[in-house]
């Protein structure tokens, strides 16, 4: 059975056993016709009966396969932390010191805010405007965006060069919107942020009186009034700007932008700045200048050392740990109890979604456990399935034009996989963590990973390169026309070496599906072969497009999760489209597969058909907290579990004709919305 208890014991043997029944048939419910609502004649008893843990926001299959991975980490960390000998590796000697530090508490208390007083020494040092540059700048060398985030990314037009990205930031109420509704959620929220910015400028000996938290408030909601919308930024063409630092200054003038970017990309072998930035929203640039120059020097002060002590708050003692987990665990996600401390630390080590500095570190310790060959191997043809559906569909597309056909299928030839882990580890040259400092380990790894980015300024883009961790329960389609299939999700109940092809084909399968048509979703198809931003498409061809997405967008806002909250369908377009058409392409695949190997036969009293859905509604399995719930559909691109399942299904006729649905069922729709 695909349950909790399941999934964890699969990780204590190394994430290698198959499962005692490839799928949790005794679970289904008995009482909902899989024709009426898929989900709950899947997941509805399920649901009803499971508890949510004190210290989980959710659980379902993702969640649980998480903490199984976190499980096996926590157990080899601890390990490599009690046998150095074990630590062979430049990643496992950093990644071992950094977990460490995490754990000891004791430490942690006994050093204060020693690991941060360097930067809150330098927010103090700010006496007129003209010193903010370079103050900005110092917490952008440790990846502190306050209020401009950057980051060296292949340039969206030519992505054989690498340029400095600028991108709006700085804000700490979860969407630029709490700034300014007059909703319950909105109004609890700015209390709540309010109340924890109080609490963190207390405990580090600052001003919180309400007249400095009331101008702390208004500068934020002068940056957030200028921030562009969530849903707007999934526009490539819109966040494309680029210009030079000099022409930054005179667009938004009131901040030395010039100072800025050389004192940012100031260090042992960079000196003269970059003469070529890319920048997302130039209006929020604007309105950070015209602030620089407005606002009082005490109010930037005591914003940035917010930012600072924000940054680094769950790493510090516990005032300000504790700070940190009422406002974005209890308020935000309702939480209502920590995780354990090793699955907190893991999070803060290697995040969850990848890309952290040891994320790789934790990944390499991670493969060297859990990855066989075999996984692999079976990946690998699961991937060429997938793609060879993939290239069926779009040959066979309707409302396609054969010019962007053809374009269309040069793009998904030239797709790269990335499966399991990559062929190499990071030496961390230049990075030295420490067992004693959790907070300033953090800073440290930041500080390295800024320079290791603009080393790349001076490089081709690397199209070898991984930037998710192995460890890590997602997938991804990344920016160079690539799909990455990391091994920690390449585990039951998303993949299994030894199960059928139906439920592989419905788990992993469809994420395969789902990752490729992101490439083709209403952003992706933007770009080309080689993952550059370059219009493909016939005019009539994207307008097609765009009234099939059209209907997507529509489809999905009917979906209300929580009453009176509809998910965002522009929001959550892309992942979406990919649901949408992700389905049908694994759907295919499995039909391929089975042709191959001609077994075709029920099990457990289901055809491969079934099976392959029923799969997929188990992947998607999950409950969540209202609070978590309500904020995943004000600020996630993806939508709820349960309508990854209805939307997609109740559109493929593939699903009525599995299960018998007749017309007028709400698994089987009248027009059925097809993308690709």
């Amino acid at each position: 059975m695909f349950r909790f208890a399941l999934i964890a014991a699969a990780a204590a043997a190394a994430l290698t056993a198959a499962p005692a029944q490839a799928l949790d048939v005794q679970s289904f419910s008995k009482d909902v016709s899989p024709c009426a609502d898929f989900y709950d004649y899947v997941n509805g008893p399920w649901v009803a009966s499971t508890q949510l843990p004190a210290d989980q926001t959710r659980i379902g299959s993702f969640d649980a396969l998480r903490v199984a991975n976190d499980r096996l980490l926590a157990n080899a960390l601890a390990e490599l932390v009690r046998k150095p000998e074990l630590q062979t590796t430049p990643g496992l000697r950093q990644v071992a010191a950094y977990y460490a530090s995490g754990m000891d508490r004791g430490a942690i208390e006994a050093g204060g805010l020693k690991p941060v007083q360097p930067l809150l020494d330098r927010v103090a040092s700010i006496k007129t405007a003209s010193d903010l540059p370079a103050v900005l700048a110092a917490l952008g060398r440790v990846q502190i965006g306050a209020p401009v985030a950057t980051y060296v990314r292949p340039d969206a037009k030519n992505t054989s060069v690498q340029v400095l990205h600028l991108m709006q930031s700085g804000l700490g109420l979860p969407d630029r919107d709490d700034y300014f509704k007059d909703t319950d959620i909105a109004k609890r929220l700015r209390a709540a942020y309010r109340l924890y910015a109080e609490r963190l400028l207390k405990a580090s000996g600052a001003d919180a009186s309400d007249e400095t938290l009331d101008a702390l408030m208004a500068l934020e909601a002068r940056l957030a009034d200028a921030t562009v919308p969530r849903a707007a930024l999934r526009d490539p063409l819109a966040v494309y700007n680029p210009m030079t630092p000099a022409e930054l200054a005179k667009k938004a003038e009131g901040l030395d932008w010039q100072a800025w970017i050389q004192a940012l990309t100031l260090n042992g072998k960079r000196t003269e700045g970059v003469d070529r930035v890319i920048v997302g929203q130039p209006g929020f640039m604007q309105r950070v200048a015209e602030l620089a120059a407005s606002t009082p020097v005490s109010t930037w002060k005591t914003y940035l050392r917010l930012r600072v002590l924000d940054n680094s708050a769950a790493r510090l003692p516990s005032a300000y740990a504790d700070a940190a987990f009422d406002y974005y665990d209890k308020t935000i996600t309702g939480l209502e109890q920590h995780k354990p401390r090793e699955q907190e630390v893991i999070m803060m080590i290697g995040g969850r979604t990848g890309g952290a500095p040891l994320g790789l570190a934790l990944g390499e310790l991670f493969v060297a456990r859990a990855f066989s060959p075999e996984a692999q191997r079976r990946a690998t043809l699961l991937i060429d399935d997938v793609k060879a559906a993939m290239r069926e569909k779009i040959r066979n597309v309707g409302w396609m034009s054969e010019q962007t056909k053809t374009r269309a299928l040069e793009k998904l030839a030239a797709m790269q996989p990335k499966i399991g882990a990559p062929a190499t580890w990071p030496q961390y040259e230049g990075l030295s963590l420490t067992a004693k400092d959790f907070a300033g380990n953090q800073l440290r790894a930041a500080a390295w990973a800024h320079q290791e980015q603009l080393k790349d300024l001076d490089r081709p883009s690397d199209r070898t390169r991984w930037t998710m961790s192995p460890y890590i329960v997602n997938a991804q389609a990344g920016g160079l026309n690539e799909i990455t299939f990391p091994a920690g999700i390449l585990q039951p109940p998303f993949f299994d070496a030894k199960a059928d092809d139906a439920v592989n084909y419905g788990g992993i399968g469809m994420v395969i599906g789902h990752e490729i048509t992101h490439h083709f979703d209403d952003r992706g198809r933007q770009f080309d072969s080689i993952g550059s931003l370059n219009d493909w498409w016939t005019p009539a061809d994207a307008a097609a497009y765009k009234a099939n997405a059209d209907r997507v967008v529509a489809l999905y806002e009917s979906y209300e999760p929580v009453k009176g909250t509809p998910i965002n369908g522009r929001l959550t377009l892309g992942e979406n489209i990919s649901d949408m058409a992700g389905m049908p392409i694994a759907f295919d695949a499995l039909q391929n597969a089975l042709k191959r190997t001609g077994q075709r036969d029920k099990i457990d009293g289901f055809t491969p058909e079934q099976r392959f859905f029923l799969s997929n509604a188990l992947v998607w399995r999950n409950k969540t907290r209202e609070a978590a719930l309500l904020n995943q559909l004000r600020t996630d691109p993806h939508s709820p579990g349960k309508y990854r399942v209805l939307a997609p299904m109740s559109n493929m006729p593939e699903f009525a004709q599995a299960f018998s649905c007749k017309a007028g069922d709400a698994m089987k729709a009248s027009q059925p919305i097809q993308v690709w």
